[in-house]
């Protein structure tokens, strides 16, 4: 079983997104897997992701989003968080803007990974004092208690 302190490292956590829009948190994000060489090609995989977002939003609500894209350009499962105080525009379910957001890359060839990836988030982000908490922790350590 994934667990997130596997697959969300430091490198992926961006505390004060700049975006304000959803393709660019997305691509805002995405670019912590290029740098740190879990994706190999940034265009390839945003792709994927946008491609997964024209079938339904991935903006669950409250807030919340968690973009994903399986893709041949991710080398292995990977997560990334963001936050942005501001707030995105996103299209969300209940069109609200977002403000903490995981992207999750997968692998083309890995199964369902991502779907557990995203039912142990999506589980854990229903419930208002983990976003709230979310919102305030500055350090990776913290969000892994969260989800433990």
């Amino acid at each position: 079983m994934t667990e997130i302190r596997d697959v969300l490292k430091t490198a992926f956590i961006n505390f004060d997104l700049s975006a304000t829009i959803k393709q660019a948190a997305i691509s805002e994000l995405a670019g912590t897997f290029v740098t740190e060489g879990v994706v190999t090609n940034e265009s390839v995989y945003l792709e994927a992701v946008m491609k997964r977002e024209e079938e339904s939003t991935t903006g669950i609500g409250f807030g919340v989003a968690i973009p994903h894209g399986k893709s041949s350009a991710v080398t292995e499962p990977s997560l990334a968080f963001g936050r942005s105080q501001a707030g995105i525009q996103y299209d969300s379910m209940d069109g609200k803007p977002v403000h903490l957001m995981f992207l999750i890359a997968v692998p083309e060839t890995s199964n369902d990974e991502h779907l557990r990836i995203l039912s142990k988030l999506s589980r854990k982000l229903m419930h208002e004092d983990v976003r709230q908490k979310l919102m305030s922790v500055d350090n990776v350590e913290e969000i892994y208690q969260i989800f433990e």
